[in-house]
């Protein structure tokens, strides 16, 4: 008996120790965060502000606490990367560790815009690590500056290095970002399951630093583009400059349930049976109003991991519906055996590495 009671006194003394650290911490982390955001961040609104404290929090509590703890890693990791739980109902707060304000620019070009005045941008998201793919596009079609009178403009848009190394991948970065002045860099952790995230502060660049660009196109770094088709499609009369967006339209895309793929949503992140109808990431093009309609609507739109049919629910939350292009064969998705006479054709088509992307580019500027 007295044995029994002493272990209660043990388990009751140090229950009440680890509450009292888990509190210190708590109000340690929400001091920081107060401080990061009132100061660091002065030009954000205070419902802004508190309200990207509380995600951090939150974020923090799930992480300490193990609220999920029955949930797999998987899940877990889910939670973490796309939006915290609503504590109550009457309170108005967004949740959403998706949305650009969570996060801030590590390196920035914030002036690049104000300096080109582009009338086309295109943005291209590269894990830290790719050099070549990038190098690969600097030297091919994103080396180009000036297409049918209008500038253009490529930038490179990486998250957070990983890895043993990562101090001294930051270092390469850096020295990159100095030498060739296109990388944008976010406090993000880079992975897949974050394309998400990467969109929206993709989308969140163009709203705050370059509203004044008419166009935008979000291509990955295994695409080539025919710039000079492309210009000749924005500048055509009938293309919409307002509210407009297209590329490879899909339509009633089931949602992916099964949790050993690598596209796996959840329904508690996504409970619909299909997407709403989106536009498959390898490219899309956009008039350059939508950013900031995105990033804004993205507040109501539960963020899930599948980046484009993400950006199609917060079109549809916007009643913007993606449109098809004028010539649909001018976007395409694999290259097949290589044909000169296509590639003159197209706009845009996933032909793999940054070898070929040179190979085809030497080739297609060799025929004019």
């Amino acid at each position: 008996m007295v044995r029994k009671t002493a272990w209660k006194r043990h388990n009751l003394a140090r229950s009440k120790r680890e509450l009292i650290l888990l509190l210190t911490m708590a109000l340690s982390f929400s001091a920081i965060l107060y401080i990061y955001y009132f100061s660091v961040k002065p030009s954000m609104p205070p419902e802004t502000a508190f309200d990207g404290v509380v995600n951090q929090i939150l974020s923090y509590y799930i992480m300490v606490c193990g609220r999920s703890g029955n949930d797999n890693q998987n899940t877990a990791t889910q939670t973490t990367a796309t939006a915290a739980p609503t504590v109550t109902k009457s309170v108005s707060l967004h949740y959403h560790i998706a949305h650009p304000l969570n996060y801030h620019f590590i390196l920035d070009e914030p002036d690049k815009c104000s300096q080109w005045d582009p009338f086309l941008v295109l943005m291209v998201p590269v894990a830290p690590h790719q050099v070549e793919a990038r190098n690969a596009i600097r030297s091919t079609w994103g080396n180009e500056s000036t297409v049918q009178g209008k500038a253009v403009m490529t930038l490179f848009l990486v998250g957070l290095t990983g890895g043993s190394d990562s101090e001294k991948a930051q270092q390469q970065l850096e020295e990159e970002s100095r030498q060739h002045r296109d990388l944008v860099q976010s406090n993000f952790v880079d992975s897949y399951f974050n394309l998400t995230i990467k969109t929206m502060v993709i989308m969140d660049w163009l709203a705050t630093r370059c509203p004044q660009a008419t166009y935008a196109m979000k291509i990955d770094t295994d695409m080539y583009v025919n710039l000079e088709n492309l210009m000749t499609f924005l500048l055509a009369p009938n293309t919409p400059r307002q509210n407009y967006i297209t590329g490879v339209v899909l339509w009633d895309r089931p949602v992916v349930r099964n949790k050993n793929s690598k596209w796996y949503v959840s329904e508690e992140l996504y409970p619909e049976p299909k997407y709403p109808t989106y536009l498959l990431g390898t490219g899309y093009i956009f008039s350059n109003d939508l950013p900031e309609k995105i990033v804004e609507i993205s507040k109501e739109v539960k963020a899930f991991n599948i980046e484009d049919a993400y950006v199609g629910a917060c079109l549809k939350h916007l009643g913007i519906a993606p449109s098809s292009p004028p010539d649909p064969s001018q976007f395409r998705i694999y290259m097949g055996q290589y044909n000169r006479e296509d590639f003159l054709r197209i706009i845009s088509i996933v032909v793999g590495s940054p070898q070929k992307i040179m190979d085809v580019w030497k080739d297609v500027k060799s025929s004019r």
